[in-house]
């Protein structure tokens, strides 16, 4: 079992940046591929970004050039650094993990963060 906890959230102004952070529980954790995924109020839990156990990486087309995920395994965390926020990146944040190599989808995830509010003000 994998406890993931999110961190980082808040209030920005439209152009700002935020640095949010997800630390994982239990061991093993450089051999577990980690994802991001938002979910804005009344709609559906989108991919952002992911990284496999070999540090693949893939992103949005929505975020591609502005985010950059990254994780540092001896602190079992895994960061998702946000420049050029748009009140459009407004959502909860949430991390994921699962053992193996993980792609875009939620469904591909077992363990899942409580998530992180991102607001962006105009």
């Amino acid at each position: 079992q994998v406890q993931l906890v999110e961190s980082g959230g808040g209030l920005v102004q439209a152009g700002g940046s935020l640095r949010l952070s997800c630390v994982a529980s239990g061991d093993a954790f450089s051999r577990y591929s980690v994802g991001w995924f938002r979910q804005a109020p009344g709609k559906e839990r989108l991919f952002v970004a992911a990284m496999t156990p070999s540090r693949t990486t893939s992103y949005a087309d929505s975020v591609k050039g502005q985010f950059t995920i990254s994780r540092d395994n001896a602190k079992n965390t895994v960061y998702l650094q946000m420049n050029s926020l748009k009140p459009e990146d407004t959502a909860v944040y949430r991390c994921a993990a699962d053992s193996g190599t993980r792609g875009i989808w939620f469904q591909e995830y077992r363990y899942w963060g409580q998530g992180t509010q991102v607001t962006v003000v105009s």
